[in-house]
């Protein structure tokens, strides 16, 4: 296993953890200006979504980090990146770049490859619900989907999932709050 890390970024909470748990890695360090690995490795071949700390697993990760993994950059980075767009009053430059931030997530996402029916895999999981539900907030943003022609096409297979039409049926139909 392989702790890739930079000084004064988020790698030190995963050093420590994996000190604290005694389990045996090693160290890589990363040049965060240069993006460049100790070893003169590019650190975006390793990590193309460009964040320090990675940690490189053996067998490539088991499921259940996968699927950690998957809910960390839905939260963070879509959920995340679109919440400014949910406040009114920010000026028109904030935004422009908290949609910049939120296409290159986008992007990111587009480019995984696309062999599966549901984002982990073939069978629909907790991932996929917060995916389709944090995708289904770009139109409200005037942002079409379509753009990601994978992730348009992922949205129609869950527009499509019987769980998904029945949500959005009790929903739309639910009382309104008082």
């Amino acid at each position: 296993m392989e702790l890739y890390f930079a000084l004064m970024a988020c790698s030190l909470a995963p050093h420590i953890a994996l000190r604290e748990l005694g389990l045996p890695f090693e160290l890589v360090r990363v040049d965060n200006r240069t993006k460049r690995t100790g070893d003169g490795r590019d650190f975006l071949d390793i990590n193309p979504k460009d964040y320090i700390a990675a940690l490189a697993l053996e067998n490539g990760g088991w499921p259940q980090a996968r699927l950690q993994e998957m809910l960390n950059f839905i939260a963070a980075e879509l959920h995340g990146g679109s919440a400014p767009r949910f406040r009114s009053g920010l000026p028109e430059t904030a935004l422009q770049i908290f949609r910049d931030k939120l296409f290159q997530r986008l992007d990111w996402l587009e480019d995984r490859p696309q062999t599966q029916a549901c984002l982990l895999g073939d069978r629909f999981g907790i991932a996929d619900a917060y995916l389709y539900e944090v995708l289904g907030w770009l139109p409200r943003f005037e942002i079409d989907i379509a753009l990601w022609p994978a992730r348009h096409a992922y949205c129609q297979r869950m527009d499509a999932r019987p769980s998904a039409r029945a949500a959005h049926r009790a929903e739309e139909t639910a009382a309104p709050a008082r």
